[in-house]
């Protein structure tokens, strides 16, 4: 008697096991679909603050091609970052490039630059940073309009030369107190710009853009 009790205890506790094992995974299932959506949101959301729904006809999260292993030191970025590309009646008209700038004041500084055919800026977004509060975070929209300065700018306007903060001789302001975390955008968003004027031919076709592994490179100023 006491032998079938104990077997059927044990049956129960399996079952039990089985089913509250069977409901983590589901539940776990169902986080991981509801993270991996929001994600893509947030994506999204970053993407069409730069090319905004109505001018483009493609889904930028989907057509992406790789950034080429000649470009991961100058953008700063790693092999499985991609670029985004926009269309409009089948024609890629712009793309998004993701770079981080590792001379932050803080750290890494995490942004996407959106670079039309003719080679000018449709946009940059500061993604991530940890730059000082109420200093060096005036590079998110939120906080302050100056990332919006850099929109029609290009490697002729201003001419190469003046692709700097003005305490360096540029044409971009810096902060009060916190020349160091702009300094370090304004570089990084020039060498987006380097890179897609260097291979605007392939990037702007749809043949994936060939690397060339010799001509790695990137110095930061």
């Amino acid at each position: 008697m006491l032998g079938q009790s104990i077997s059927k205890n044990s049956l129960l506790l399996a079952a039990f096991a089985i089913f509250t094992a069977g409901a983590l995974a589901l539940t776990n299932l169902g986080t991981q679909d509801r993270i991996a959506a929001a994600e893509r949101a947030a994506q999204q959301r970053a993407l069409f603050e730069i090319i905004p729904l109505q001018d483009h006809e493609n889904d930028l999260l989907s057509d992406t091609i790789p950034v080429p292993d000649n470009a991961w030191e100058p953008l700063g970025v790693d092999p499985d970052s991609k670029i985004y590309r926009a269309r409009k009646q089948g024609e890629i008209i712009a793309l998004i490039v993701p770079a981080i700038a590792h001379d932050g004041y803080s750290g890494d500084i995490n942004m996407i630059v959106g670079v039309k055919r003719d080679g000018s800026i449709a946009g940059v977004r500061v993604l991530l940073h940890k730059e000082t509060p109420g200093l060096g975070d005036k590079i998110e929209l939120k906080k302050h309009q100056w990332i919006l300065s850099f929109n029609g700018k290009s490697l002729t306007v201003p001419v190469l030369e003046e692709w700097k903060v003005k305490k360096d001789g540029g044409v971009f302001d810096q902060f009060a107190g916190a020349t160091i975390t702009p300094r370090a955008v304004v570089g990084q968003v020039k060498r987006v710009l380097e890179f897609v004027a260097a291979n605007q031919q392939s990037l702007f076709s749809d043949a994936q853009p060939i690397a060339q592994t010799a001509a790695k490179g990137g110095t930061h100023e």
